[in-house]
């Protein structure tokens, strides 16, 4: 079973989230901010991460950045999930290495797809 960590400081996205990608079959881990991230990331070396970018602490970009800079984690896909639309946050989320990035809010189906392209 494919693993991935679900990484947002929003309750209510975690819990939707998990809820979503269990029903697709993967088995899930949930970090609320960017530290707790890179702590799950590196014990369990999940296939990918859904990530957001605005959270306290460490930010989403920084979490990217760690993952694709390190040789033991440069593997994992890392999809951005956020509500930074603008052009010029779409071009940092590629920079920092992400495979993917996709604005909130989502519609659920199209989501689910996009994982599966990216993780499988």
């Amino acid at each position: 079973m494919k693993k991935i960590l679900i990484v947002d400081d929003e309750p209510s996205i975690l819990m939707s989230l998990e809820f979503l990608m269990k029903k697709a079959g993967y088995s899930i881990f949930i970090a609320r901010n960017g530290r707790e991230a890179i702590e799950i990331v590196e014990r369990e070396l999940p296939d990918g991460l859904i990530l957001d970018i605005m959270m306290p602490e460490v930010d989403g970009y920084e979490v990217c950045e760690f993952i694709k800079g390190n040789e033991k984690t440069k593997h994992i896909k890392v999809i951005f999930l956020t509500a930074k639309a603008k052009e010029e946050d779409v071009k940092k989320g590629l920079e920092a290495g992400a495979d993917l990035y996709l604005k909130k809010p989502f519609a659920t189906k199209e989501l689910v797809k996009k994982v599966k392209d990216i993780i499988n």
